[in-house]
């Protein structure tokens, strides 16, 4: 037994020997790494020099690592979150002085002393490790942070499978990492060096750089961070898994504690100091870090409308990987147009209308601010996410399914818009110089096989054009009004302000169907489903036969309240990077599309749905506390009910219907929130959604009476 013991003893003995003359090897050519750029320097000619350090650069690019994306309302309040590693850069003198200490004194107690490589670390740990001693590493601080950075451009570019954690480095790459922390030196002080570490460094899977680390395990800012959380977040860098205070306290605390035993001996902190930070607990307070707009803290429908508005614009890059790198990875500050207060009562106002609806009816909001095009909110009945007991769709209600290009929008793609439709028509009465109260023959229910539409695009041939004939504008039939005592002769104001389907079409008849879808384009009406116009020549989208989204009704409602100033819609005000450089963003882009007196003379008669007309039975608290116009609207089968309604502040549209069938379910029969429909219609669901809502925002953006149309436009007598 024991010449088995001296045996192996011996043998021991050998293999540490042998290692160390290995090892001895390996010191000389990191010694020659350290010296060899002051040797050159000198002019010293040191023969292979160029083959050592052939295929390595000749300096070293620090780029900022991939940060943390937030998108943020208009007033600051954080809706979202993009990452692939969570992190918010933050400049040294916004970090607590123990965590600069507390790193130093674990990692790197000469970091202001070395020049990048620390000689005295190097021999202390191949004399341990060939000794038979813990196993110890010599990197210090600025050749850790060579290894992060190198690191981070290689995930950034896609190449994951190369990067190389500590243990896997081999003399190669060490060499490597000393001749760039070297270089690194002489580029940036010791602070910005020790501020890229702190920032770049891993913590944990939610937490990349101090400040997120922070965060995530006591809730503060880095500038906040105590002695004793400083201590264990310093010493967790060496193995986030191991030293976690999650899941493993007891070694967390052990190496906090030779974390502050290290600052004490460097007299970095006192006895009592010591004393005091060694006998707490680990005293987490966490914040889990949700990212994307899944984990939206508010509107996550209108968070995927902005990200998307971000992945489909190239000057974010040139496809959409290098998009998606922007978005998760370039620590972008998108400032949206959204108004938290607005976003807050819209989202009450969807989930109180239709939110517990195992029928799953669609309800949603959205405003924009006439003369601008700001959105100001986007709310629907339903989560984005599957959950138990809720209607879950990631389908927004309130935009298009794609946009201008052909990009994807993820939106529902718009509902039949019904009535809301005929104060287009109205408007292009007014602009071929017909009157408000000009009297019209409602009287008429068809339209047969020949008649002569007015068309001035294109050639009339046997009664009706060859554009009509292929737009299928041959004939009307059988056109219903909602009630029967309406097949009569009227104003045309009154006929629109009470939703007369025959007097919209005797206007029609009267008119050059080309001016129509002049009016129509000019106001940016659109089909929801593939962007392409809204073909007015198709008789059936007089009355609102093509899908529209909310956002292009309610952008077209607010041409009318900025008297005649069409301004395209915009989600996002400012965009900067993590440098603060501003970025491509969405400007007001606003134009002339209705002449101002026609836009009132169209007000005027829309102030009087709530007071005599479709919309009598909506809440009439809003027409007392200020002057507002609006239009109801429902489709033929039901499925698909209006109010579009604004202010010269606010122009909202909301929608009550079959959201996600295409209207294909008929709204009849059918019970909302307790309460039985026989039918539903535009004033019944959507009305009082929309009134209840502008009760509680409409003074937010204070309106002003809109100004009257010209006497002359009014006609022989007052409208009624």
């Amino acid at each position: 037994m024991v010449r088995k013991g001296l045996a192996s003893r011996s043998h021991s003995a050998l293999a540490r020997m042998l290692g160390f003359v290995a090892i001895s090897c390996v010191i000389g050519a990191l010694i020659a790494a350290y010296f060899l750029p002051q040797i050159a320097a000198a002019g010293a000619a040191v023969s292979g020099s160029v083959n050592f350090y052939k295929g390595l650069p000749s300096d070293f690019a620090v780029r900022p690592p991939a940060q943390t994306t937030r998108i943020l309302t208009s007033d600051g309040k954080l809706i979202a979150s993009f990452y692939e590693e969570n992190r918010v850069r933050v400049p040294l003198n916004k970090m607590s002085p123990y965590i600069k200490d507390a790193v130093i004194a674990i990692e790197d107690s000469r970091f202001y002393e070395h020049s990048g490589v620390d000689p005295v670390g190097v021999l202390r740990a191949l004399v341990t490790n060939v000794s038979g001693g813990d196993r110890q590493g010599a990197s210090t601080l600025t050749q850790q942070y060579v290894t992060n950075v190198a690191n981070e451009a290689k995930i950034t570019s896609g190449r994951e499978d190369e990067v190389v954690l500590s243990g896997e480095k081999t003399i190669g790459d060490k060499v490597r990492e000393m001749k760039l922390a070297i270089e690194l030196e002489k580029k940036f002080t010791k602070d910005q060096i020790l501020e890229g570490y702190l920032n770049i460094v891993f913590f944990n899977r939610s937490a990349y750089g101090i400040e997120a680390a922070a965060q995530h395990f006591y809730s503060v800012p880095a500038s906040k961070l105590n002695l004793p959380q400083a201590a264990l977040l310093a010493g967790l860098v060496n193995s986030p898994s191991l030293y976690d205070p999650v899941t493993n306290p007891e070694n967390s605390l052990k190496r906090r504690n030779l974390v502050l035993d290290a600052m004490l001996q460097q007299r970095m902190i006192t006895k009592k100091q010591h004393d005091t930070a060694a006998a707490t607990g680990v005293g987490l307070k966490l914040r889990v870090s949700r990212q994307g707009c899944a984990a939206a803290t508010i509107a996550p429908y209108f968070c995927d409308y902005v990200s998307h508005l971000i992945l489909n614009n190239r000057a974010y890059g040139a496809d959409t990987e290098a998009r998606e790198q922007k978005l998760f990875r370039g620590g972008l500050t998108i400032t949206t147009t959204l108004d938290s207060r607005l976003q807050a009562a819209a989202q009450s106002q969807v989930d109180s209308t239709a939110g517990a609806n195992p029928a799953k009816w669609g309800a949603s909001l959205l405003t924009v601010q006439p003369g601008t095009g700001k959105i100001l909110s986007m709310a629907q009945n339903t989560v984005f996410l599957p959950k138990a007991g809720k209607f879950d769709t990631q389908l927004n209600f309130n935009v298009d399914a794609k946009d201008a290009n052909g990009n994807d929008l993820n939106g529902a793609g718009g509902f039949q818009p019904g009535s809301t439709m005929k104060p287009f028509t109205f408007a292009e009465w007014l602009h071929q110089g017909r009157k408000i109260t000009e009297v019209v023959d409602a009287t008429r229910r068809e339209y047969p096989l020949g008649f002569r539409w007015r068309d001035s695009c294109a050639k009339v041939v046997g009664g009706y054009s060859s554009r009509q004939r292929a737009a299928g504008l041959e004939a009307a039939d059988d056109l219903q009004n909602a009630s029967e005592g309406y097949y009569r002769k009227m104003p045309a104001n009154y006929g629109l302000y009470n939703s007369i389907n025959t007097a919209t079409f005797a206007e029609v008849a009267q008119l050059d169907i080309c001016g129509i879808q002049k009016m129509v384009n000019s106001l940016g009406l659109h089909s929801g489903l593939d962007g392409t116009d809204i073909n007015m020549h198709q008789l059936g989208n007089v009355l609102g036969g093509t899908a529209v989204s909310p956002l292009v009704l309610a952008t077209a409602f607010a041409t009318f309240a900025a008297d005649g100033k069409y301004c395209a819609p915009i989600a996002i005000q400012r965009v900067t990077n993590f440098a603060g450089k501003t970025l491509a963003s969405q400007q007001p882009s606003c134009r002339t599309a209705v002449e101002p007196e026609i836009a009132r003379g169209v007000n005027s008669v829309l102030q009087d749905v709530l007071k005599k007309g479709s919309g009598v039975y909506i809440n009439p608290k809003v027409q007392s506390r200020v002057p507002v116009a609006a239009k109801t609207g429902t489709n033929n089968s039901n499925g698909a009910t209006w109010v579009l309604g604004y202010t010269s502040g606010i122009a909202t549209a909301s929608f009550f219907g079959d959201a996600l069938n295409g209207q294909k379910r008929p709204g009849r029969n059918i019970t909302v929130n307790g309460k039985h429909y026989d039918r539903i219609d535009g004033y019944m669901i959507a009305g009082p959604q929309w009134a209840n809502y502008m009760l509680k925002v409409a003074k937010l953006y204070p309106a002003k009476a809109f100004p009257k149309p010209p006497a002359s436009m009014i006609g022989n007598g007052p409208p009624k």
